[in-house]
């Protein structure tokens, strides 16, 4: 199943894979693969796939997903010999990979289709999700977010990260909200970042596909639309 948001057809495919197409056909991935959300998913019609991180890094769900001359972008700091996964490296992918840092801007498409920003994207040693020793499952420097212009409208994905300040400064239309909690932005958090963002709309992802993730997905629609905000679950991949 997928959600309709004004031009874009919007699917989550389970942990924090997502699928984006226009009404001109043009396809984006982020963070494509792991825990088995792909093992039955041979597309391979993206021309845009995004990677934020380490833990999302996915070699064989980026060629699940990708079109032969799609463009790869990948995070600077991904690096698949500190990896404990059976990974190809990111100079061995065969598509045009761009590498970006916390700040970047870049066009992708033959006349400009869609325009990307990276942004920081990291667990606070002081914040919600560090321990007492103020260590973090993704310090700064590990990954990064995504805001992706296409179709018309502005897309944003935090990856892995606490609800950082800087996320409310943004103009988004759709908050792919990261819920799953533990070492990422819990419900609680998501909700409040989304009251702050105000978006068009919110679709939760990134929850329940390990137990690590597990959350109580209708509560936060619940929570996020008393706020006036509207909020629409992907039923069908929320229950995989």
């Amino acid at each position: 199943m997928s959600i309709r948001h004004d031009s874009l057809s919007v699917t989550w495919l389970g942990y924090a894979t997502v699928r984006i197409e226009t009404a001109d056909d043009f396809v984006a991935y982020l963070d494509p693969g792991r825990y088995g959300v792909l093992d039955d998913y041979y597309a391979r019609d993206g021309d845009l796939v995004c990677i934020t991180h380490n833990h999302h890094y996915d070699s064989d769900g980026i060629e699940r997903v990708a079109k032969g001359d799609a463009t790869v972008v990948v995070y600077e700091g991904v690096d698949a010999s500190d990896i404990d996964r059976d990974v190809k490296a990111v100079d061995e992918l065969d598509y045009d990979v761009v590498r970006v840092g916390e700040e970047d801007h870049l066009t992708v498409g033959d006349i400009g289709q869609v325009d990307l920003w990276s942004l920081p994207a990291y667990n606070e040693p002081d914040g919600p999700h560090a321990d007492e020793n103020g260590d973090v499952v993704h310090p700064r420097g590990l990954g990064c977010a995504f805001m992706l212009s296409l179709g018309g409208r502005t897309v944003f994905w935090p990856g892995d990260s606490d609800a950082l300040d800087g996320f409310r400064e943004l103009e988004v239309s759709l908050f792919l909200a990261n819920i799953g909690g533990s070492v990422v932005m819990d419900r609680h958090e998501a909700a409040d970042l989304a009251e702050a963002l105000d978006p068009d709309l919110v679709l939760p992802i990134h929850y329940n596909t390990i137990e690590l993730l597990e959350t109580d997905e209708e509560a936060f629609v619940t929570d996020v639309a008393k706020r006036g905000i509207p909020v629409v679950l992907d039923e069908r991949s929320a229950n995989q």
